[in-house]
């Protein structure tokens, strides 16, 4: 029996993937736990269609990134933090606090695509990476401060 996968199975496939699985597979495993559907000639256009949707979609949100990508290259961040002596803060910058930043000069970026390689404990400047994408991502300079 052919079936469409509607999520990914293991040592099967993945979503919107076309199998040829046994009969009692397909009925006793895969179709009562929603994981696939029958391949029908409609189903099969459906999935096509929502493969290609997929695909479009995908390429906007990348193209999308690599303009954003253009505009924060030169992007400078400044964060103020309190400093001890020998110009250590007494905490470090988090991504939070950089994604916070962004947001006030206009950029919407989630803190989760904010990669620091080594914390931040030093006032200077420092270079963070900023994963757009898959596959795109920007580095930006972060300015710390002694806050007065």
């Amino acid at each position: 029996m052919e079936v469409i996968l509607k999520s990914e199975v293991a040592k099967l496939g993945g979503r919107g993937d076309l199998v040829r699985v046994s009969d009692g597979y397909a009925r006793n495993y895969l179709l009562p736990r929603k994981l696939a559907i029958p391949a029908t000639a409609s189903s099969k256009k459906a999935i096509e269609q929502m493969k290609a949707a997929a695909l479009r979609r995908e390429a906007k949100l990348k193209s999308d990134a690599e303009q954003l990508a253009g505009l924060m290259k030169d992007l400078t961040v400044t964060v103020a933090e309190k400093a001890g002596e020998n110009d250590q803060l007494f905490g470090s910058v988090t991504s939070k606090t950089i994604a916070e930043e962004l947001a006030k000069q206009g950029y919407t970026i989630d803190r989760h695509r904010v990669e620091i390689a080594q914390p931040i404990r030093m006032l200077g400047e420092h270079q963070v990476t900023l994963n757009l994408h898959h596959g795109v991502s920007t580095l930006i300079k972060v300015v710390v401060v002694k806050v007065e």
